[in-house]
């Protein structure tokens, strides 16, 4: 029996009472960035049901080229989904949170992100990159890309916000802002 066979008898039971939800923007209007640690679910941490919010997933929840692209293809794609007319001023909020006790954070130490860089082929600034030991710190430094990266329309706003694994809650450190204009 494979690991995957009782997630798949969940999803029976899911699709039992399933409805579609059309292609359109997110009804919270809302794109969650946040880390892949299993701890960290966003839709119960937030409460997020099908339809309401893209969620972008990675190590510490970090703001890669990759996420940007994302972002950006999606910001694209809100725009052609409202017909280009009455386009609202903000089209979604990107929400970056990070959290506590982040498994990234043994990437900080040298010696574990030489070891981890060997053994998986990943470069180690690209693992430096990852790395969150202080969240607090970290999703100001990601906000901040976001706000400046050239890629993004101007029509979105972003925020940031720290999960704190030993209590549950979900606190802001940023409020949500607009890019600068180029």
């Amino acid at each position: 029996m494979s690991k995957m066979t009782p997630l798949l008898e969940r999803n029976e039971q899911f699709a039992r009472n399933y409805t579609p939800v059309p292609l359109a923007p997110p009804t919270a209007q809302v794109i969650v960035v946040t880390c892949l640690d299993h701890r960290v679910d966003p839709a119960r941490v937030l409460g997020l049901e099908l339809g309401d919010a893209p969620v972008i997933r990675n190590a510490g929840g970090r703001v890669t080229q990759a996420v940007i692209d994302d972002i950006a293809y999606l910001g694209y794609l809100a725009e052609q989904l409202v017909g280009g007319q009455g386009v609202p001023d903000t089209l979604f909020e990107v929400a970056v949170i990070h959290h506590t006790q982040c498994g990234t954070g043994f990437l900080a130490d040298p010696g574990f992100r030489r070891r981890t860089a060997e053994a998986t082929g990943l470069s180690e600034s690209t693992l430096e990159a990852s790395v969150v030991v202080d969240p607090d710190t970290t999703v100001k430094a990601d906000v901040e890309r976001l706000l400046t990266s050239p890629l993004l329309t101007l029509k979105i706003s972003v925020s940031g916000h720290v999960y704190d694994i030993a209590t549950g809650r979900v606190t802001t450190t940023l409020d949500a802002r607009h890019p600068r204009a180029a």
